[in-house]
């Protein structure tokens, strides 16, 4: 089976099952994309890396590496490597001291330990083949919610964010990521890198 290099292109909610987010891995050398739906908690702590934001206590994931990085461990890489009913299968792949692990996961906690580890993501070819889609299928199945969250933070929502300073909106970013609020804290980092562009 051959095995293809995947990169991430985008997190989103899923317009078709409330509080999931449809993960988007696209292949490295083609045109398909592969989409996957996660939870929240699994969106989140895959996004946070990604910002490069840094959460006031370690997520699980952040422990998982602090751990493996004590005793030596790397993430050589990670493979999705099967397909059954729906349901991806995931192995994460560990070396100490010479000694190689595959240990399976969930897809959605692989890719969170990859994108820390900075290590590949691979999945094999039957997997794209039967379950790989082209963008326009994407914005077809997983359109992006408008909609706020329910129980979402009230104060300086997004939208009247135009009328705060960027001092202001960092401070809000700041709260945000203390309340562990990181959807929000991306939203407001994303506004204050959008207003730095422009001025």
């Amino acid at each position: 089976m051959e095995k293809i290099k995947l990169d991430i292109a985008d997190i989103a909610p899923s317009g078709s099952t409330s509080g999931a987010y449809a993960l988007v891995l696209t292949e490295e050398s083609g045109a398909r994309r592969l989409p996957i739906v996660i939870g929240g908690h699994e969106a989140q702590a895959i996004a946070i890396e990604l910002e490069n934001m840094t959460p006031s206590r370690p997520l699980t994931h952040d422990l998982f590496k602090s751990f493996a990085h004590s005793f030596g461990v790397t993430v050589e890489e990670v493979i999705i490597y099967n397909l059954i009913e729906g349901i991806f299968f995931a192995k994460v792949i560990a070396v100490l001291d010479g000694r190689r692990a595959e240990i399976d996961s969930r897809t959605s906690d692989a890719v969170a330990i990859a994108v820390r580890f900075k290590c590949p993501i691979y999945c094999y070819d039957f997997i794209l083949d039967s379950a790989g889609v082209n963008a326009e299928e994407i914005e077809e199945s997983y359109q992006i919610e408008e909609e706020p969250s329910e129980g979402a933070a009230p104060e300086a929502p997004v939208e009247s964010a135009g009328s705060m300073t960027i001092q202001e909106l960092e401070a809000e970013l700041a709260n945000a990521i203390d309340r562990e609020d990181y959807e929000r804290a991306s939203i407001l980092r994303d506004e204050i890198e959008k207003r730095k562009r422009e001025g």
